[in-house]
């Protein structure tokens, strides 16, 4: 779709340099900084090796950002990365890309920050229970339907959100302005009592060995059960491992680009405001856990209630207080994520469907310029995935354990996400060599090594997940792959309907 025809179909450039910095650094601040350190020290054993999994994952956020940037730059059209795959590999790929993150990516992680929220709001507000079912669970074997008050709540919160985004670009930038503003104040405010109030503890994990998580007590066996390497290169397979938390808590960058449509002077401001917002969240997540290694001793990272390590980081500091004080800033953090995560999704399905391979209806706009079809969409299925739970049995009559099934799907769709990154970084030289002629109002800085390193360390990860966790990795390939026939159909549609000739209108 041209970027005259999108303008003809009303979207409004109406997101300054500002706005589109808040919509990168608030689709990635949610519930992850706060939480997966714990899982990565499990499976590192040493402050120092998760510092380094932090530092690997922000390096690739930084190398995907600088060459994401000259794409966007290029193609500042709704869809942003669907639009990328669709001009570099064709619509196919494009579409897969779209498929899975409409199927899994976007809406499952809307449905996990969800719930994240109203866990959170479970500590402040008890009633908000996990354990309070509004409607029995309807068991279908190892799975179960369920809505409890925690997931009320969270389905509350994706149709607020959505409704608020129906009302106007406008609303939307408004509410992630304000939120992105004080969740970076809150999380600022966290490393600052950490840093300046943990130095000195000889407990904490500052005193741990760094570099050999041997000497704390740690295990390749016991992180990996069955892992069939040893020593170093067993290290080496976990770090990669331990790297899903992080980089699972800085994606969401490329939110930004499927907004492209929206953004003024993109050719500027879409490179400008993935540089500066992805710099600053990677910085701070690395200070956030250098201040929890230097207040909390290591086993209490690792085996952190909920797995909430700041949480209980603040509560060492300051005891309960501590702990309100960061489930209000969680509160904060993940509402306002949400709503970047649902304003910038949506835009990916209205030009999927503007090129005929979605539903019709989702590539309409509403009378305020905002694709409120997709929204919708978006939010009733998104809503839908936080009911589906996972069911363990309880041990000697017991009542059974619930789980959520989006979780799941999260994990299985990690290493097909770092597929799609790995194409659109590619689309940078693809598009230099087939294309050289076209306009590019940024170029890459440091190319072509920014995107080929970019495509190694996401090559050796896709491997390593593979290597250690086939059954997940697996599933993701195959979810995705369920858009093979579904494009297919849709191309069909789209191919029948162009054939199809003009109506003759008699005067």
């Amino acid at each position: 779709m041209s970027e005259a025809k999108e303008r003809s179909a009303g979207l409004e450039r109406g997101l300054g340099l500002t706005d589109a910095t808040m919509l990168v650094i608030g689709s990635m601040i949610g519930s992850g900084i706060f939480i997966v350190s714990a899982e990565s020290t499990r499976l590192v054993g040493s402050p120092g090796w998760l510092l380094a999994a932090w530092a690997l994952a922000g390096l690739l956020t930084i190398t995907g950002a600088l060459s994401c940037a000259e794409l966007a730059a290029m193609w500042p059209r709704a869809g942003g990365q669907y639009v990328f795959l669709r001009e570099a590999y064709g619509p196919g790929t494009g579409f897969l890309f779209g498929w899975g993150l409409f199927l899994v990516i976007q809406s499952g992680t809307i449905a996990a920050v969800a719930v994240a929220f109203a866990s959170f709001l479970g500590v402040l507000a008890p009633a908000v229970s996990p354990g309070v079912h509004l409607v029995p669970p309807v068991h279908l074997g190892s799975y179960a339907l369920t809505l409890t008050v925690q997931q009320a709540v969270a389905v509350a919160m994706i149709l607020l959100l959505t409704a608020v985004n129906t009302r106007g670009l406008t609303a939307g930038k408004r509410i992630q302005n304000v939120f992105t503003v004080t969740k970076t104040a809150a999380l600022l405010g966290l490393i600052a009592a950490g840093l300046v109030l943990g130095w000195g503890a000889g407990s904490a994990a500052l005193a741990s060995s760094w570099w050999n998580p041997w000497a704390n007590g740690w295990s390749p066996r016991e992180a990996q059960p069955g892992l069939g390497a040893a020593g170093g290169a067993a290290l080496a397979m976990l770090l990669g491992r331990a790297m899903v938390g992080p980089l699972f808590a800085q994606s969401a960058w490329n939110n930004v680009t499927f907004a492209g449509g929206e953004v003024r002077d993109p050719g500027r401001n879409l490179p400008r405001a993935l540089l500066i917002g992805c710099a600053t969240v990677v910085g701070l997540y690395l200070l956030a856990n250098l201040a929890y290694v230097v207040v909390l001793p290591l086993e209490a990272i690792r085996d952190a209630p909920g797995k909430r390590v700041a949480t209980a980081m603040m509560q060492s500091l300051f005891g309960t207080r501590g702990a309100v004080a960061m489930s209000l800033a969680i509160l904060v953090a993940t509402f306002g994520c949400n709503n970047g995560l649902i304003l910038a999704g949506a835009r990916v399905y209205y030009a999927m469907a503007r090129d005929g391979l979605f539903f019709r209806g989702v590539g309409t706009l509403n009378a305020r310029h905002v694709p409120a079809a997709a929204l919708v969409a978006q939010g009733a299925w998104a809503s839908l995935l936080t009911l589906p739970r996972t069911v363990t049995p309880g041990a000697a009559g017991a009542p059974p354990q619930f789980g959520n099934v989006y979780t799941q799907l999260l994990e299985y769709i990690i290493s097909v996400d770092l597929v799609f990154y790995g194409l659109m970084v590619g689309a940078v030289i693809v598009m230099r060599r087939r294309r050289p002629e076209l306009a590019r109002p940024y170029r890459t800085l440091g190319y072509p090594l920014t995107p080929l390193l970019y495509i190694a360390l996401a090559a050796v990860l896709i491997v390593d997940l593979a290597w250690l966790t086939p059954s997940t990795a697996g599933m993701g390939y195959l979810l995705v792959a369920t858009g093979i026939p579904a494009y297919l159909v849709w191309r069909r549609r789209f191919v029948a309907a162009a054939d199809r000739p003009a109506p003759v209108v008699v005067t």
